[in-house]
């Protein structure tokens, strides 16, 4: 059956090759890419909105908040159990990072279950209280759908590079209606290196998702009325942008400290328990962590600024001004934990509808604030509007999707001038002390990351010495005695042997000229071993270190071959320029199929 589907794709291939360009094909691909995105950004809207309404629907108890202590502990749960039991011979990743290693370690290939496994389970961690976003997953949905999409039909990395970028710009146009954001997002953070041809592609799959959405889901997210800005505001603005950018730094910070806790925990049960317990105790505390949190924006934006303290037990002291500037402010640090929380204990989602909420929240705070002191008088809609594009550029390092995201999403188009120097100056704080984003940092460490800026080390870190090392040198032992191997020796075709003991630790190397001068005195020939020519390698190397110092070391000691051993010493080869050379120039190749 399988077979019989291969050849039946083969020859709607050869067909299309016959009667179709590869660019125009591509197009069309685009356009379904963004069809399935569409239909995907609905169907996850739809059925984390329809969980969440039928959890909180025409509770008037009392003591309703209550339940909210276990509601996440239950999305995270089922979450962890889907994975384990109906993704068992598949890793589940989160979050863009596995998306970008797929593109740059993997050949853009993207796991076929990411395209409904990331819907089901962001609607579950989400619609039960998770308090992550679900555009994460519905970019890894959209990009395993063009990955796939891609696989199947036999292109190029560069082609399905291209597909897996129309797919996470149509999950981010269908989820938010904005194909300008779907478009200018994939540029930013999939594809570095721009090129006219790509736009076309990527126009397509961002238009077509975002109608197809529409036609399941209609509900606009935010409403902003506003009659511009002012230019006696911009130096508020600007104070707006840095406190987002200092804040996006320690967010980065507790990203890692958050991780690091739950990786402690190997029991991935417990780590539901404990996740889950205390995500519920935050989210009883403060409401405003549930789910996504854009209802409270939306309140925000209608001018109920107590709509934070009046949803929560706190309600009654909400004619204090004080007590709701404090509440707030302790909301913005409990809404990065409670994200964090909820991705380390198990649950799926991303940071990017946090990062909204969040820096709308300061925004909102700090206009709040200033009103209230009489400094000035600052229109807080605008100021929750730019607060949200400041912290998504700064903590995602996308300042364009910052600002054509939030002005899309808002029609808040009056205020680009705005947008456009908070996001840009939170960027700047943030990059200044993060050289990497929070999606891209962990495969930088790795060397795993593709990189514009500086093309020989990024391609140098994405190769692996150990997959470069050459095994038919002859390894001799010290007690071997040489007259007896020169039929191997002289197969081997190499001018170099490696020496150890019995173990197979490295001794040293012999040339094997040397050796033939050896061989041409008859009377010595017969006893000479591998111990009297053996002589120390100018130099060896280990097989995890990185290429860039490997070469670096060819260099100093002016050779083209060297040693390689494991941590314990035991030889495994010897490393050569040629090869090093050789797979570079394949991978410099390859970086400019997905570059153009």
């Amino acid at each position: 059956m399988y077979i019989r589907f291969v050849n039946y794709l083969d020859k709607i291939n050869r067909y299309r090759k016959s009667k179709i360009s590869n660019r125009n094909f591509l197009i069309i691909l685009a356009v379904v890419v963004g069809i399935l995105a569409g239909l995907a950004a609905a169907v996850l809207k739809s059925l984390t909105h329809h969980i969440e309404e039928f959890l909180q629907s025409d509770w008037h108890w009392k003591y309703k908040y209550y339940l909210y202590l276990f509601f996440p502990l239950i999305g995270i749960f089922l979450t962890v159990l889907y994975i384990k039991y109906f993704i068992r011979r598949n890793k589940f990743e989160t979050g863009l990072t596995p998306l970008l290693y797929a593109i740059s370690k993997k050949s853009s290939r993207v796991e076929a279950h990411n395209i409904y496994s990331q819907v089901i389970t962001a609607a579950v961690t989400v619609g039960f209280g998770g308090s992550t976003g679900l555009e994460a997953p519905i970019v890894t949905s959209g990009s395993a759908i063009g990955s796939n999409l891609g696989r199947m039909l036999g292109l190029s990395y560069r082609e399905i590079t291209m597909l897996v970028a129309c797919g996470a710009a149509a999950g981010i146009a269908g989820a938010f209606s904005s194909p300008i954001a779907g478009i200018v997002f994939a540029i930013e953070i999939l594809l570095p290196e721009f090129s006219i041809p790509a736009f076309i592609p990527l126009l397509l799959s961002a238009a077509t998702a975002t109608v197809v959405a529409r036609l399941f889901y209609t509900q606009q997210l935010f409403f902003l009325v506003t009659e511009g800005w002012k230019i006696n505001a911009l130096f508020y603005y600007v104070i707006l942008a840095l406190l987002i950018g200092l804040f996006s730094i320690y967010f980065t910070k507790a990203n890692y400290a958050v991780k690091g806790f739950f990786y402690k925990i190997k029991h991935p049960y417990t780590k539901v328990i404990v996740g889950g317990l205390l995500l519920g105790g935050m989210v009883f505390l403060f409401p405003t962590l549930y789910g996504e949190g854009y209802i409270t924006i939306k309140g925000l934006l209608k001018g109920d600024y107590l709509t934070v303290i009046n949803n929560s037990i706190f309600s009654d002291y909400n004619q204090i001004p004080a007590l709701v500037i404090l509440f707030t402010v302790v909301t913005i640090f409990a809404k990065s934990v409670a994200t964090l929380v909820t991705l380390g204990a198990g649950g799926n989602g991303g940071t990017f509808a946090p990062s909204l909420i969040m820096g709308g929240l300061i925004g909102f705070i700090f206009s709040y604030a200033v009103n209230l002191s009489g400094i000035a008088q600052l229109n807080t809609s605008n100021f929750i509007v730019a607060g949200m594009a400041a912290a998504l550029s700064a903590i995602m390092h996308a300042p364009l999707t910052g600002i054509f995201l939030i002005a899309e999403i808002t029609g808040g188009y009056i205020l680009m001038v705005p947008l456009m120097i908070t996001s840009a100056i939170s960027y700047a704080c943030n990059r200044g002390v993060q050289k990497h984003s929070i999606y891209t940092k962990a495969l930088a460490d790795k060397g795993e990351l593709l990189s514009h800026e500086d093309k020989d080390t990024t391609v140098l870190a994405q190769m692996k010495l150990k997959y470069l090392i050459d095994k038919n040198h002859i390894q001799l032992q010290m007690n071997d005695i040489l007259f007896h191997k020169m039929n191997e020796i002289l197969k081997s075709r190499k001018n170099i042997c490696s020496v150890t003991d019995e173990t197979g630790d490295f001794k040293g190397i012999i040339y094997v000229e040397e050796i033939f001068s050896k061989m041409l005195d008859v009377t010595e020939r017969t006893y000479i071993t591998a111990q009297h020519l053996v002589q120390t390698a100018p130099t060896m190397v280990y097989e995890t270190d990185d290429l860039k110092a490997v070469l670096e070391k060819m260099e100093q000691h002016n050779i083209w071959l060297v040693p390689v051993v494991n941590d314990q010493n035991i030889y495994q080869g010897f490393i050569s320029k040629a090869a090093i050379f050789n797979k570079y120039r394949a991978l410099l190749m390859r970086h400019a199929d997905y570059m153009n």
